[in-house]
């Protein structure tokens, strides 16, 4: 007798795709339209108008190639957007494709120095577009005759190829006839065959062949049989960063470093090799530089040597549009006694344009949370957003919306579609917010655990810290 077995689910659900949702999984760019004219609400972006249109005109001058070597600040209080914005930018794919973040606590635990970790968090914000010629062979199949020894030990074999112009024969060795057999070029196929790496690659059938059976796969292609000669000299383009070319000429086992992720420190003798090798490429016309984007949060965490070296980096020829983000405000440079702006040195501050995010307004919360609710799927009622908004009023809005999927488990266990009034209260008694959490250590009244320092001991800290 078969038994039957119970899973204890209601039901199955077939899950084809898992996708992560993350802080600011909800921002798909900075929601401006043609003219960089904010709009109130659109892709995830709510409120922060003067700070988006400052983003968009400097995403705009960055597609044209003409703000490296700078630097730009978002400051502002804690929960404003600014990491929103600076990844909204990031969502276009030009800036994508040449874009590093860095966060400052790596700065400090590799096994590195600190100027070699930012020297390669630079380089690699580099992008290098290198160009060069060459000579293809292009056509359509005719024929492949493929002559076997005895054996099988050697294969000869002729390749007979043509273009609407003229027909080549070619000899094919057993390399190449490796290759055809692995790509499974037939004849009727358009191919193109490298001359210098003998990479085979098939575009697809010619439509002259379009008949020879009565039956063909959804995936088949059908081209054009190429025009003029057979022999063609092509310009290829590669993208690489600067970075990719350090690691891959300072290492014994070349690119393979770049997988292994152990880069080590690089010699800044071999840098200026590679530099001048980049610049002789630039003035020969074989290769374009394409400075990107690097994106340091918490930027008030680097120490004074940092800032230094960030200094003399924006003054360099090769340097990346430098982006930095901090909450603080008058605050102490990290190795020094000084207080300053945002934590940064004054030098540097005259360098950067600085853009500043205020707190958001409770119309733009309300919305902010309701992206949020459909970007995790969750049901809010009308009382539910409105106390949720006041929540976020009065704590903040990182804790409110970190509520949502509380209150969501919450409502499940009562079954219920819709996240109530009654489950956020529940939730908002489990978790505790910074201001309750400050309250409570003052009731304990010393009771925990190295709570209490002495004057001594803290100086004696900071001393070090210096």
């Amino acid at each position: 007798m078969a038994a039957q077995i119970s899973t204890g689910m209601g039901e199955l659900r077939e899950i084809t795709k898992m996708e992560r949702i993350g802080a600011h999984s909800h921002i798909r760019g900075l929601g401006l339209d043609d003219r960089l004219e904010p709009r109130a609400n659109s892709q995830g972006m709510v409120g922060q108008a003067k700070a988006r249109k400052a983003a968009g005109m400097v995403l705009k001058m960055v597609q044209e190639g003409r703000i490296a070597g700078r630097a730009i600040l978002f400051a502002g209080p804690p929960s404003t957007g600014k990491t929103a914005i600076a990844l909204g930018r990031f969502k276009i794919e030009f800036i994508r494709r040449y874009l590093t973040f860095c966060f400052c606590s790596e700065v400090f635990s590799l096994s590195m120095s600190k100027t070699e970790a930012l020297t390669q968090a630079i380089r690699r914000s580099i992008g290098v577009r290198i160009k060069e010629e060459t000579e293809i062979i292009e056509g359509e199949v005719v024929e492949i005759q493929i002559d076997r020894s005895l054996t099988g030990a050697t294969k000869t074999g002729k390749l007979t190829i043509k273009t609407t112009d003229m027909e080549t024969i070619y000899d094919l060795g057993t390399k190449m006839i490796d290759a055809l057999s692995k790509e499974k070029v037939l004849a009727g196929d358009v191919i193109v065959i490298d001359k210098t790496s003998g990479k085979i690659s098939k575009l697809g059938r010619s439509y002259a062949r379009s008949r020879d059976y009565d039956a063909m796969g959804a995936d088949t292609k059908f081209v054009q049989c190429p025009e003029g000669e057979i022999q063609k000299r092509k310009e290829v383009v590669h993208t690489v960063s600067l970075h990719e070319i350090d690691v891959i000429n300072s290492r014994t086992q070349g690119f393979l470093a770049l997988f292994a992720g152990d880069t080590g420190e690089i010699k800044p003798e071999l840098r200026d090799q590679i530099n001048s090798k980049v610049a002789e490429w630039r003035e020969e016309g074989k290769a374009e530089i394409v400075p990107g984007v690097l994106f340091i949060d918490e930027v008030h965490m680097l120490d004074i040597e940092c800032f230094s070296f960030l200094n003399r980096a924006l003054e360099n020829e090769l340097s990346p549009l430098v982006i930095m983000a901090s909450n603080r405000g008058m605050s102490r440079i990290r190795g020094t006694k000084f207080r300053s702006p945002h934590g940064l040195p004054v030098d540097l501050l005259d360098r950067v344009l600085i853009v500043s995010t205020k707190p958001y307004a409770e119309e733009d919360i309300q919305q902010i949370i309701q992206i949020r609710c459909e970007e995790e799927d969750v049901t809010l009622t009308e009382e539910a957003r409105s106390v949720l908004t006041s929540m976020a009023t009065s704590t903040t809005l990182r804790y409110a919306l970190n509520l949502i999927s509380c209150a969501q488990v919450i409502a499940r266990k009562r079954k219920a579609d819709a996240v109530d009034v009654e489950d956020l209260r529940r939730a908002y008694t489990y978790f505790m917010d910074e201001r309750r959490s400050v309250q409570w250590l003052k009731e304990q009244q010393g009771s925990l655990v190295f709570e209490e320092v002495d004057q001594e001991d803290a100086t004696a800290g900071d001393a070090m810290e210096s």
